[in-house]
Order: structure tokens, then sequence, then C-alpha cells
């Protein structure tokens, strides 16, 4: 299923400023909230896209490649390959509490303030993200790449399998939240009097106390170690984009939810070509005799060669257009083209016979420059072609 619009999510557009989103969320948020809906799968479902679609459009470099690239600009995809949707009641609070006045004022729904997440009624730590460089060619980009990366983070402690425990009888239930991993109170909130739950201070939401601790981990119930991660990157990524892979980074301890793998794209600069945007810029140099009398050449694509005609009579700076030869955009069908930009080359040693061969020429009228009123310079070219 592909997912919304963020700006049709929240009801703003491009021009919508900061404050304006805020103000759209904060009402998204408290109509759908889930305990105004209590057991309304939709509307938690509306909640969380409202949420999600906040944290991007709040974020003005998130918003800037949102703005360019779509959803895989921020790390999401309509396959859901590269999570921006995952987002849980907890993250969202722990992220957004300012827009409710500092603090989280439904806690009762979501478990408890901040840094973790639910699982089984109990909140677990969340592990860190990590951070890698990812290097790519011209011709990865134009087609897409799969990377297998070696990444040393903290994985989970075969020994204790991630329990921190020594074996199960050193687990207790914690004899203050009674193994809730909460502790209840009634807050006032702008929705009214509410009963919420806070992370119990003892066992710090986990709802059991360790009482001798594995061997190997300490306690911690995660190690250092290392992880072979098959990382597929769509086509037509660019320089500075980052990409997102749920549960790829470091693991939590305590049997906690994995961080998440954060991609930084590189692009490594190719040998003849050049990259302006989606479109591809190669310099093509000619001889005068070529560029006088005309010729087929080969010219280098990302996707091999490509003949091309050069006109007789061909001025130096002229532009050529190879369409749809250059790469193709984030999540669409749509490519750039490849511009040969035309280099007349003037030898700077010559012969004897070569320099008396030109002394002939030199008085003929067709040497002589000629340059017509709709000759455009290299400059009002580009900007015409670009425009």
């Amino acid at each position: 299923m592909s997912k919304r619009d963020y700006y049709d999510v929240l009801g703003v557009t491009r021009s919508t400023s900061a404050d304006e989103i805020k103000k759209a969320y904060r009402k998204m948020a408290i109509k759908y909230h889930p305990d105004k809906n209590p057991g309304d799968k939709t509307a938690e479902d509306n909640f969380k896209e409202a949420a999600e679609a906040y944290e991007v459009l709040s974020n003005p470099e998130k918003k800037q490649r949102y703005d360019q690239f779509g959803h895989a600009g921020v790390g999401s995809s309509a396959s859901g390959g590269y999570g921006g949707g995952n987002m849980n009641m907890d993250d969202i609070f722990s992220n957004f509490g300012d827009i409710f006045g500092g603090h989280n004022p439904f806690e009762s729904f979501f478990g408890g303030g901040g840094g973790g997440q639910q699982r089984g009624g109990r909140r677990v730590a969340k592990g860190s993200n990590l951070r890698i460089k990812v290097k790519l060619t011209l011709e990865e980009i134009a087609h897409g790449a799969e990377k297998k990366i070696k990444v040393n983070k903290l994985v989970v402690c075969k020994t204790c399998d991630g329990s921190g425990a020594k074996d199960k009888s050193s687990v207790s239930t914690c004899g203050t939240c009674g193994g809730s991993g909460q502790v209840r109170r009634v807050t006032n909130t702008i929705l009214g009097q509410m009963q919420t739950a806070s992370t119990c201070p003892t066992c710090n939401g986990s709802g059991q106390q360790i009482t001798s601790k594995c061997n190997v981990c300490h306690g911690d119930g995660v190690v250092r170690g290392e992880e072979t991660i098959t990382i597929n990157i769509p086509a037509g990524v660019s320089e500075g984009m980052q990409l997102s892979m749920s549960g790829k980074g470091n693991a939590a301890p305590n049997g906690g939810v994995p961080g998440d793998l954060i991609i930084l794209i590189e692009e490594t600069p190719h040998e003849t070509l050049k990259r302006e945007g989606n479109n591809i810029v190669y310099d093509l140099h000619l001889s005068f005799v070529d560029a006088a009398l005309g010729m087929s050449i080969e010219v280098p694509t990302i996707d091999g060669k490509a003949k091309i005609k050069i006109d007789p009579g061909t001025q130096s700076g002229k532009l050529l257009r190879l369409k749809g030869k250059g790469l193709p955009e984030v999540n669409s069908y749509h490519r750039g083209d490849e511009i040969i930009h035309i280099n007349i080359w003037t030898p700077k040693a010559l012969s004897s016979d070569e320099r008396d061969a030109l002394e002939k020429l030199r008085e003929s009228p067709n040497f002589k420059p000629q340059p017509g009123k709709n000759d455009k310079s290299f400059f009002e070219r580009m900007k015409e072609y670009f425009e």
C-alpha cells in the first residue's frame, strides 16, 4: 500500500509555515488520540501517520529532501523497504512531547515516557542508531545496488540470550511495580483528568530484576560483535541522502528493541562523466578538422557507449543531448539526459608543413569568424537548456 503525501496527511501545503504545521499536527494528534478513540484501530493508524508526517515536515533538512525526492528521500518507501513508518507510541511522545507542554499527557496508553518501546505490556529499552557511509559509482546510482557491509556493533549476548542474567533462576519479578514495569498515577491533561503510567524507577520498565548477572556481558545482555548486513540501495540516490534500515543498529540491553542503521550516500567521482542533478555532462574534445568536416564518434554513457553524429561546421560550445541517458529520479520513472559539450581542440605545437598549410588557409573567406545573430554563447545555451 502506497504512502499518502505528508502534506495531505496534515492538511497543509508546501508554503505553510513551521508554526502552522505544528498547529495542524497538534490538532490531528488530539483528534485521533487513542484515549479519545478506544479500540478504534483506524484512529490509532491516523495518529501514527500524522506523527510520521510531522517528524519529516518539522525538520527543515528532511522537509527539503522530501520536497525533492518524496518518501524515498527521507528513508521511507511505499514498499516499506526503508522504514519511516514504523513509529510506535513511545517514540511519538518521546520525540514530540514538547507539543503537549513538555510532557506526555497520554502515558497511560503509551506505557511511560520516552526512550523505549512496548513489548508484552512492558516497556523495553531501544538500542542506539548506527550511522555508516556507503560509496557508490555513477553506474550503481543509475541502476541501484546491493551492498554487503560488515558492521561492528553491539549484538545480543549468546550466553544469556540477551537477558543479562546468569540463568533463568537469576531473574525475579520487580517488587515495586509487580512485574508491570509501570507505576500509575492520576494527572490533569489537556483532555481532562486521566490515569497515567510512568516507568518504574526500580526496574526501568522491564518488570524484572536480575539477582545474578551473566559472566560474559556482565548483566547488559549485549556484547561487541560484527554483522554482515545486505543493503539494497534504490536507483537515483544522490550525495548526502540518508536511508534507514529499521532494527539493524545496536542491540538493546536486556532483550530490548534494536536501533536503526542510518546509511549516508557518498558518490565516487566518475573518470569522464559529471553529474548535474539527474543529468550527465560529458566534455567531448574534437579536432578542428573533425568539427569542420563532420564525423561519427562514440561517447561514454552510464550504460556503455553511444554513437553520435557531428554535423559539418560544428562550433565549439555546442550542446548535444542524449535523451533519457541520464540518471533516474528516486521513486519515479523519469530519467535525466546526457548533455555533450563540444570543445574544439587547438593544437599547441605544429610542424613546418602543418604551419604552411594553415598559413595558406588564413586569408580564406571561409576561415574568417562570422558569428550569426542566432549564435548564442555557451552560458546562454546552458541556461536555456536547464530552464
